[in-house]
């Protein structure tokens, strides 16, 4: 393997390091006004979104609403079963259970 690859990895993976670790060391060090601590709680969500909604919607990079769109369907099942359980781990196994479910019954009836 190239040793300039090793590098570029080794650079990149102190540099990320050290960039995670410079904003957990000033939050401790500043404090934040109220807003802007507010607004960072809905980080996570934002970021979970941003990645998630594409996949659900574009699955092949083109808009997809109807049931053939297993991703949607599970998609759907994760949100029912989040609003009604509230429990993070139960709506993860809904929507893989229904992903798996979609995609057998799908690949069956083909």
């Amino acid at each position: 393997m190239n040793p300039g690859i090793w590098l570029v990895m080794i650079v990149g993976g102190a540099l990320t390091f050290a960039m995670r670790l410079s904003f957990i060391y000033l939050f401790g060090k500043f404090e934040f006004p109220p807003l802007v601590r507010r607004a960072l709680r809905y980080v996570p969500a934002a970021v979970l979104s941003a990645i998630v909604l594409p996949a659900m919607f574009l699955p092949g990079g083109v808009v997809d609403l109807s049931l053939a769109n297993y991703r949607l369907l599970a998609g759907l099942a994760a949100v029912v079963v989040a609003w009604r359980t509230k429990n993070t781990l139960l709506t993860i196994l809904a929507g893989m259970a229904v992903l798996i479910l979609a995609v057998w019954l799908g690949g069956m009836m083909r």
